[in-house]
């Protein structure tokens, strides 16, 4: 079969690309086989995401266990499927990537192009395409746990071009990847940036150090640094800046938890007012794609669980409970609050830059682990999300507060730039793709498009 174009449509059962899963066998790994640390990295399911690779949660296998597996280890220009839960996540193995030995789980498959007529940088752009993930989502069984074996991947159709179209097309669509990627490691800088202010003034307390010691604040201004005391106090048998005392987050801030919409009325696609569910809520960002939901209009009595730019959500359930928390940014709303999801908000003391600092913070997480309840499916109450504990200023000196929402803001404000722009750069190159596969625009066409956007 051709397309407008003539370029051939295959089955992937006929197409150049071997498909291969994971070892399912006796040495699959145990729970007591994986390390933290180690010489080769066991995919999970958090590793492989709609953008590609994730690297934050990792889990190694020596290589003495990986040397009795039998199949499923990558080659570079390999890429990865996730084939179990959520279906259809796909991640590329280039240089890039800064693991020599990696393994997929049992939830995964491995396609890995002949090169000679399919370039694997092409592959990775149709797969990731609406064209190939509506075919996956018509395919795909189970709802509970979702899947899709290899008899059903075989079955799913792909285009073909010669090879130079193949290269052109990669090109382009990789352009405005390479620009996605940049924002996406800025927006890395600039968090950890705000990170590093925010433990230095309010868990290290070094500006008070520096005062103790006779020094001025290094790289701070007089009229801030005077905002810190100069000596340490003993507070319930803990030391703290002078004048500084315990408070809890449900004493600071505007909580909430979300209202308990029917599933029986949502849609998967606009018209609607988009739902911030648990499923939504991962770590530091929110999941969309296939997960979106959307409720039909706002009426009266829900308009109070309308979210806004700069809150904070915290998943409550889940065996992430205490990782699992997101900013809302501007290009999330319009956006309604689901139950089983709990909302921080500022209120009259502290700022936004310092809630999802704290919520973010690896004390927190401490936290959750030490007061969660539950075993195959933890949880967090409100009240002791609202409990959390930490050292303040004065009550009624916002100051502090007020010059650290100064230095941050510009950070998180450039981070919102950058994540808006690749929004639209993503978008860009998700239209592209399906009108170069049909001739609807031409090469030289979309590279225009493409140069204008980046």
């Amino acid at each position: 079969m051709e397309n407008s174009n003539g370029w051939s449509i295959l089955r992937i059962a006929d197409a150049p690309i071997e498909i291969e899963d994971g070892d399912r066998g006796k040495n699959y790994p145990k729970q007591a086989d994986f390390t933290l640390s180690g010489y080769c990295l066991f995919l999970n399911a958090g590793n492989v995401t709609l953008d590609g690779f994730r690297f934050d949660d990792c889990k190694f296998i020596s290589s003495e266990k990986d040397n009795k597996l039998r199949k499923g280890k990558l080659l570079r220009e390999d890429l990865v499927m996730t084939t179990r839960g959520t279906v259809g996540n796909v991640a590329y193995y280039d240089e890039s990537v800064p693991y020599d030995h990696i393994r997929i789980n049992s939830g995964m498959v491995i396609f890995r192009p002949e090169t000679d007529s399919l370039l694997p940088l092409f592959l990775y752009q149709y797969l990731r395409s609406k064209a190939f993930k509506d075919q996956v989502h018509a395919l795909r069984t189970g709802s509970a746990q979702p899947q899709l074996p290899i008899r059903d991947i075989n079955r799913i159709e792909i285009p073909l071009p010669p090879l130079p179209q193949q290269e052109a097309i990669a090109a382009i669509l990789g352009a405005l990847d390479d620009k996605i990627e940049l924002n996406r490691r800025m927006n890395e800088t600039l968090e950890a940036m705000a990170r590093a202010i925010f433990k230095s003034w309010f868990v290290d307390f070094d500006p008070v150090r520096a005062k103790l010691d006779g020094r001025h604040p290094p790289g701070m201004d007089a009229d801030t640094a005077a905002l810190f005391p100069d000596s340490f106090e003993h507070v319930d048998g803990e030391l703290v800046p002078e004048g500084w005392r315990p408070t809890t987050l449900g004493e600071e801030i505007d909580f909430q938890t979300g209202f308990a919409f029917k599933s029986k009325h949502f849609s998967e696609s606009p018209p609607g007012i988009r739902l911030a569910r648990g499923m939504n809520v991962k770590e530091g960002e929110f999941f969309w794609g296939n997960q979106s939901r959307y409720w039909p209009e706002v009426t009266p009595g829900i308009e109070e669980y309308l979210l806004q730019k700069g809150d904070v959500l915290i998943g409550m359930d889940g065996s992430k409970v205490g990782k699992n928390w997101v900013r809302v940014r501007e290009s999330d709303l319009p956006c309604l609050l689901v139950q089983r999801v709990a909302r921080l908000r500022q209120a009259e003391s502290i700022g936004e830059n310092f809630v999802w600092l704290i919520v973010s913070d690896p004390e927190f997480r401490f936290y959750v682990d030490a007061v969660k309840t539950g075993t195959s499916i933890p949880h967090i109450s409100g009240g002791q999300i609202k409990n959390y504990d930490f050292i303040r200023p004065p009550i009624g000196e916002n100051k502090l507060f007020e010059g650290f929402e100064s230095l941050v803001a510009p950070l998180t404000e450039q981070a919102d730039n950058n994540h808006a722009e690749s929004q639209t750069l993503a978008e860009t190159r998700d239209a592209l793709l399906p009108k170069l596969l049909s001739g609807e625009i031409r090469v030289a066409d979309a590279e225009i498009i493409a140069e204008g956007v980046v």
